[in-house]
C-alpha cells in the first residue's frame, strides 16, 4: 500500500501553504513583509510554491531602515526577479526627512525602533488589509502570543488581550474599516524547521549566514559588525573573527556569533547544540525585557 505519511517538515509546509492561500481569499490586498531575513525567505518560498505557476498574489514589502547589510540588498533584488514578484519598499531615511520620525543619537543609537512609522505609513498609502510576516512562536516571548491571524486596530496597533480564538485552522479575517491584520503562516516552525527545510528544498540564501571573516567589534556582549552605522567609540576594540549571524536586520543592532559553520549540515549541527536563542544576539531585544511586546503594540512587524 501507498505511504501517505507526511514528514514534520512537509506537515509544516502543508499548513503554511494552507495559511498564505487562506489569506489571499479573505482579504483584498495583503502583502508579505520581506526583509531578505532566512524566515521572510521561506515565507517567500512557501508563497511562491502556494500559488505556481501564477505570479504571487501580493507584492513583497521591504522597509527599508537605510542601514541594511549590502549582501542582504543584492540578495533581495536577486531573489525578487528570480521569482518574477513585485517589491514595494518602505524607506525609514524618507520618514526622517519628512520629520515624521527623529534619528536616535549616541552610541547605541538605531533605525530599528522607527520601522514602526514607515511600516504603518507604507501599509496605509498601499491600503493593505493584511501583512504576511515571518515570525515564529518559538523567536521571542511576545510573538509566542500571536495568533496566525493577528488583528491590528485602526491605528495599527496590537492588543494580546484582545485575541481571536482559531479552532480546527478556522481564521477569522472580519475587520472594521482601517483595521488591517497581521498573518503568521510560520508560527508553529522553529529554528531548527527553518534550517532543516533550507536543506530540503536547497534554498539559497544571503552568505551572511555562512561564516566568513568579518571585521567586528564587542558590545554589551554583542558581536557587531565594524561599520560607520554603529558609531565605534575610540575605546573599542575591531578584530577580524570568523563568524555568521543567525538572525539578519539593521547593522546597528543585529549580533554575529563566532563559527566555523559555512554548510548547511554545519549550521544545523550548531543550532542543534545551541543554549542561546538566535535572537540573543540582537542589542534590539535588550534594551528591556518587554523590548518587542512594546513594539509591536506600537505597530511593529
Amino acid at each position: 500500500m501507498p505511504d501517505y505519511s507526511l514528514t514534520h517538515l512537509k506537515q509544516l509546509e502543508s499548513e503554511a501553504i494552507y495559511v498564505l492561500r487562506e489569506t489571499a481569499a479573505q482579504f483584498q490586498n495583503p502583502g508579505l513583509l520581506f526583509s531578505g531575513g532566512k524566515d521572510s525567505i521561506v515565507m517567500a518560498y512557501l508563497a511562491y510554491k502556494a500559488f505556481h505557476p501564477s505570479r504571487l498574489p501580493f507584492p513583497l514589502v521591504h522597509v527599508d531602515t537605510g542601514h541594511n547589510f549590502d549582501e542582504t540588498m543584492a540578495y533581495r533584488d536577486k531573489f525578487v526577479a528570480d521569482i518574477n514578484a513585485r517589491l514595494i519598499v518602505g524607506s525609514v531615511q524618507q520618514s526622517i526627512d519628512e520629520g515624521k520620525v527623529v534619528e536616535e543619537k549616541g552610541i547605541n543609537a538605531s533605525r530599528n525602533s522607527l520601522q514602526t512609522v514607515t511600516l504603518l505609513d507604507t501599509i496605509a498609502e498601499h491600503q493593505f488589509d493584511a501583512c504576511l510576516g515571518g515570525g515564529r512562536r518559538d523567536e521571542e516571548k511576545a510573538r509566542a502570543k500571536e495568533r496566525f491571524f493577528s488583528h491590528r486596530d485602526d491605528f495599527g496597533q496590537w492588543d494580546p488581550k484582545n485575541q481571536r480564538p482559531e479552532l480546527w485552522n478556522i481564521f477569522n479575517g472580519r475587520k472594521h474599516n482601517g483595521e488591517h491584520f497581521r498573518v503568521f503562516p510560520l508560527s508553529n516552525w522553529t529554528e531548527m524547521d527553518i534550517w532543516q527545510y533550507i536543506k530540503l528544498e536547497n534554498i539559497e540564501l544571503p552568505s551572511l549566514y555562512f561564516a566568513h571573516e568579518r571585521e567586528v567589534v564587542n558590545r554589551n556582549g554583542s558581536w557587531l559588525a565594524a561599520h560607520e552605522f554603529i558609531n565605534v567609540q575610540p575605546e573599542e576594540k575591531v578584530e577580524k573573527k570568523l563568524v555568521r549571524f543567525r538572525t539578519i536586520g539593521d547593522i546597528t543592532c543585529t549580533g554575529a556569533v563566532e563559527s566555523s559553520a559555512a554548510t548547511l549540515d554545519d549550521i544545523i549541527a550548531e543550532v542543534a547544540a545551541a543554549r542561546q536563542t538566535e535572537r540573543g544576539t540582537r542589542a534590539d531585544d535588550k534594551r528591556s525585557e518587554t523590548a518587542m511586546e512594546d513594539r509591536k503594540k506600537e505597530g511593529y512587524f
